[in-house]
């Protein structure tokens, strides 16, 4: 029996109108895409590390920040294929209100980028290549999971 895919289990209990996803705004998209970039690498950690919840926090936070996905995004940018890359661009170049306290505008505007991507990987049913593309990047810029911002 093929498994479905979260998203058709989704649709399967809140069924909707099929709608195109590139007509999504795109601080909608990174803001699913956060949670899918976040569901990854809590993932990840809960299976790799010990320890007390403050501890898998810190190690998620490592990751978890737009320093860190800016890096991440910027190791793939030259992997994604026209339509990723149309994603990509269209989160990062988006206009927000504000950005986050400790990050730079043009790691923000990236790792939105970043988000946008992943939200809309998501809501194409491509998760499997959200998760090669942050296999990709992690192996690319040496970042770990277990130690956080490991870096080469």
């Amino acid at each position: 029996m093929i498994e479905k895919s979260l998203l058709e289990e989704i649709h399967t209990f809140f069924p909707k109108e099929e709608v195109d996803v590139r007509t999504y705004a795109p601080l909608k998209l990174a803001y699913l895409g956060d949670a899918v970039f976040e569901i990854l690498i809590r993932t990840l950690i809960i299976e790799s590390l010990g320890g007390p919840v403050k501890n898998l926090h810190k190690a998620a936070s490592g990751l978890v920040n737009a320093g860190a996905q800016a890096k991440l995004m910027m190791a793939i940018v030259e992997d994604l294929t026209e339509e990723e890359l149309a994603a990509y661009r269209h989160g990062r170049n988006a206009k927000t209100s504000s950005v986050a306290k400790h990050a730079d505008i043009h790691d923000y505007r990236n790792a939105t980028g970043l988000e946008a991507l992943f939200g809309y990987l998501y809501l194409t049913g491509n998760t499997k290549r959200a998760i090669e593309l942050l296999k990709l990047a992690m192996d690319k810029t040496g970042m770990e999971v277990s130690h956080g911002r490991k870096e080469k």
